[in-house]
Protein backbone atom coordinates (compact mmCIF):
# COMPACT_ATOMS: atom_id res chain seq x y z
CA UNK A 1 0.00 0.00 0.00
CA UNK A 2 1.48 3.33 -1.01
CA UNK A 3 1.15 6.41 1.12
CA UNK A 4 -0.76 9.30 -0.41
CA UNK A 5 1.40 12.41 -0.31
CA UNK A 6 -0.47 15.51 0.87
CA UNK A 7 0.50 18.82 -0.58
CA UNK A 8 1.18 21.85 1.57
CA UNK A 9 -2.00 23.37 0.13
CA UNK A 10 -4.02 20.29 1.18
CA UNK A 11 -2.51 20.41 4.67
CA UNK A 12 -3.23 24.14 5.01
CA UNK A 13 -6.83 23.68 3.87
CA UNK A 14 -7.28 20.90 6.42
CA UNK A 15 -5.79 23.02 9.23
CA UNK A 16 -7.58 26.29 8.41
CA UNK A 17 -10.85 24.87 7.15
CA UNK A 18 -13.26 26.84 5.02
CA UNK A 19 -11.95 30.14 6.38
CA UNK A 20 -8.43 29.76 4.95
CA UNK A 21 -7.18 33.22 3.97
CA UNK A 22 -6.08 33.57 0.37
CA UNK A 23 -2.57 34.61 1.42
CA UNK A 24 -2.13 31.35 3.39
CA UNK A 25 -3.21 29.36 0.34
CA UNK A 26 -0.79 31.32 -1.85
CA UNK A 27 2.01 30.61 0.65
CA UNK A 28 1.13 26.91 0.67
CA UNK A 29 1.09 26.80 -3.13
CA UNK A 30 4.49 28.52 -3.21
CA UNK A 31 5.78 25.80 -0.86
CA UNK A 32 4.39 23.15 -3.21
CA UNK A 33 6.04 24.82 -6.20
CA UNK A 34 9.44 24.94 -4.47
CA UNK A 35 9.81 24.09 -0.77
CA UNK A 36 8.96 25.53 2.62
CA UNK A 37 12.56 26.67 2.94
CA UNK A 38 12.51 28.50 -0.41
CA UNK A 39 9.13 30.08 0.33
CA UNK A 40 10.40 31.17 3.75
CA UNK A 41 13.43 32.84 2.17
CA UNK A 42 11.18 34.71 -0.27
CA UNK A 43 9.02 36.15 2.50
CA UNK A 44 11.87 36.78 4.97
CA UNK A 45 10.85 34.29 7.64
CA UNK A 46 12.15 30.94 8.83
CA UNK A 47 10.87 27.62 7.50
CA UNK A 48 9.52 26.93 11.02
CA UNK A 49 7.31 30.02 10.82
CA UNK A 50 6.02 28.98 7.40
CA UNK A 51 5.31 25.48 8.69
CA UNK A 52 3.37 26.69 11.73
CA UNK A 53 1.41 29.23 9.68
CA UNK A 54 0.33 26.45 7.31
CA UNK A 55 -0.64 24.29 10.30
CA UNK A 56 -2.57 27.24 11.79
CA UNK A 57 -0.54 27.00 15.01
CA UNK A 58 1.67 30.10 14.65
CA UNK A 59 1.75 32.10 17.89
CA UNK A 60 3.55 35.20 16.61
CA UNK A 61 2.37 38.28 14.72
CA UNK A 62 0.28 36.66 11.99
CA UNK A 63 -0.49 40.05 10.47
CA UNK A 64 3.22 40.65 9.88
CA UNK A 65 3.56 37.28 8.14
CA UNK A 66 0.52 38.15 6.06
CA UNK A 67 2.13 41.46 5.07
CA UNK A 68 5.32 39.63 4.08
CA UNK A 69 3.43 37.09 1.97
CA UNK A 70 1.30 39.77 0.32
CA UNK A 71 4.41 41.81 -0.50
CA UNK A 72 6.65 39.00 -1.70
CA UNK A 73 4.11 36.75 -3.41
CA UNK A 74 1.10 38.95 -4.20
CA UNK A 75 2.84 42.24 -5.11
CA UNK A 76 1.15 44.23 -2.32
CA UNK A 77 2.68 47.62 -1.58
CA UNK A 78 2.61 50.15 1.24
CA UNK A 79 3.23 53.88 1.24
CA UNK A 80 6.37 54.62 3.23
CA UNK A 81 6.63 58.17 4.60
CA UNK A 82 10.34 58.16 3.69
CA UNK A 83 10.81 55.96 0.62
CA UNK A 84 7.42 56.23 -1.07
CA UNK A 85 5.69 53.14 -2.43
CA UNK A 86 7.42 49.90 -1.38
CA UNK A 87 6.64 46.20 -1.59
CA UNK A 88 5.08 45.28 1.77
CA UNK A 89 7.80 42.74 2.59
CA UNK A 90 10.54 45.32 1.99
CA UNK A 91 8.81 47.61 4.48
CA UNK A 92 8.99 44.79 7.05
CA UNK A 93 12.69 44.35 6.29
CA UNK A 94 13.31 48.05 6.97
CA UNK A 95 11.44 47.80 10.27
CA UNK A 96 13.63 44.90 11.42
CA UNK A 97 16.94 46.62 10.68
CA UNK A 98 18.98 47.93 13.60
CA UNK A 99 20.13 51.53 13.69
CA UNK A 100 23.01 52.22 11.34
CA UNK A 101 24.24 55.67 10.50
CA UNK A 102 25.74 54.51 7.19
CA UNK A 103 23.66 57.01 5.22
CA UNK A 104 20.97 59.62 5.74
CA UNK A 105 18.24 57.48 4.13
CA UNK A 106 18.85 54.64 6.62
CA UNK A 107 18.64 57.05 9.54
CA UNK A 108 15.36 58.52 8.22
CA UNK A 109 13.89 55.05 7.72
CA UNK A 110 14.92 53.91 11.18
CA UNK A 111 13.33 56.96 12.80
CA UNK A 112 10.15 56.80 10.71
CA UNK A 113 9.68 53.09 11.41
CA UNK A 114 9.77 53.76 15.14
CA UNK A 115 7.77 56.94 15.44
CA UNK A 116 4.17 56.32 14.50
CA UNK A 117 4.44 54.97 10.96
CA UNK A 118 1.04 53.51 9.99
CA UNK A 119 2.80 50.48 8.46
CA UNK A 120 4.57 49.52 11.70
CA UNK A 121 4.20 45.88 12.74
CA UNK A 122 4.76 44.54 16.25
Amino acid sequence: MSAVMKTNADAARAAWGDDIPNWVLVLAEQCDASSQKAAAERIGYSPAVVNTVLKHTYKGDLTAVEQAVRGALLDATVLCPVAGELPAHVCLDYQRQPFRSTNAQRVKLYRACRSGCPNKRG
